[in-house]
């Protein structure tokens, strides 16, 4: 599976909408859709900051690690 991007759990955990987190932290709302289904190829850190900042969560929240269980040995 790989990184996983938990960006929909901690809205939901907070209770913020998509377009609340998009006005708060100031990133549009396709970029925001993208990187909430998990389709993001990178993320800035400043970026994270900012999201870390609204939803008042560590970016171990948002992005975790998953091994595949092909390649576990």
């Amino acid at each position: 599976m790989g990184i996983v991007i938990n960006l929909d759990v901690m809205m939901a955990k907070r209770k913020m909408s998509l377009n609340a987190l998009s006005e708060q932290v100031g990133i549009t709302l396709s970029n925001l859709s993208i990187l909430k289904q998990g389709k993001a190829k990178a993320i800035r850190l400043s970026t994270l900051e900012v999201i870390c900042k609204a939803l008042e969560c560590q970016p171990g929240d948002i992005i975790v690690y998953e091994p595949d269980e092909d390649n576990l040995v």
